[in-house]
């Protein structure tokens, strides 16, 4: 009940605050098309000044928010030169394990926060950087695209950075990671993704993990 309290409790502006990221996230998830990608990945990275109070610098926001503008950008254009072929009941297998998958693991985190003994602004610090982890592990298997599996790594990587900032909060002495080590570690993740989904689009003709018996040796 903490964990119901400590979101019940939240004004409804503060619930706009963390309520449009993940909803924006789950719209990159579940919805097929570049463009619904570009707008919710724009619309996220719009979001992010407002999530500002986990004690983030400046510059970190701001860092974020950059990245989250380039992969706007790169998931509104045409990954591939061939036509996806039809997952038929492969994908939809796929993409049924993957939500149930998504699911239990974002159930077992949540439960795993709520027992947690803390304050209310930890614990729904600490439960949206889980839900933001999740929907990330969500995207990637849903979606398979080497391409915008940038999207799935950078709500990692923002997950991360919520997280580092719950701990922050409450490791008092030097041992705290730095504060833009998530940031960091997450642009060099998301460059090498769209690397590997270019390299993937010019040896192949598609970005697509379900055309991967396309590539003979």
């Amino acid at each position: 009940m903490h964990f119901l309290d400590a979101w019940a409790a939240l004004p409804r502006l503060d619930l706009l605050r963390f309520g449009v990221p993940a909803a924006l996230l789950l719209v990159a998830v579940l919805a097929p098309g570049r463009v619904m990608a570009r707008l919710a990945t724009l619309g996220l990275a719009l979001s992010l000044p407002f999530l500002r109070g986990s004690g983030d610098s400046g510059w970190v926001t701001a860092g974020w928010m950059l990245l989250w503008l380039a992969i706007a950008w790169r998931a509104g254009l045409p990954s591939s030169r061939a036509a996806r072929s039809s997952a038929g009941l492969g994908g939809l297998e796929s993409g049924t394990v993957g939500l149930l998958l998504g699911a239990a693991l974002l159930a077992l985190l949540i439960a795993g926060v709520a027992r947690l003994d803390l304050d209310a602004a930890l614990t729904r610090q600490c439960s949206f950087g889980v839900m933001l982890v999740s929907l990330g592990f969500l995207h990637l298997m849903l979606r398979r695209h080497t391409v915008r599996a940038a999207t799935a790594f950078a709500a990692m990587g923002l997950g991360l950075q919520s997280l580092q900032g719950a701990v922050r909060t409450v490791v008092t002495t030097g041992g705290a990671p730095p504060d833009g080590l998530p940031l960091v570690a997450t642009t060099l993740v998301v460059v090498l993704a769209a690397r590997i989904g270019a390299v993937r689009v010019a040896t192949a003709g598609s970005a697509w993990v379900g055309d991967a018996h396309d590539l003979h040796d």
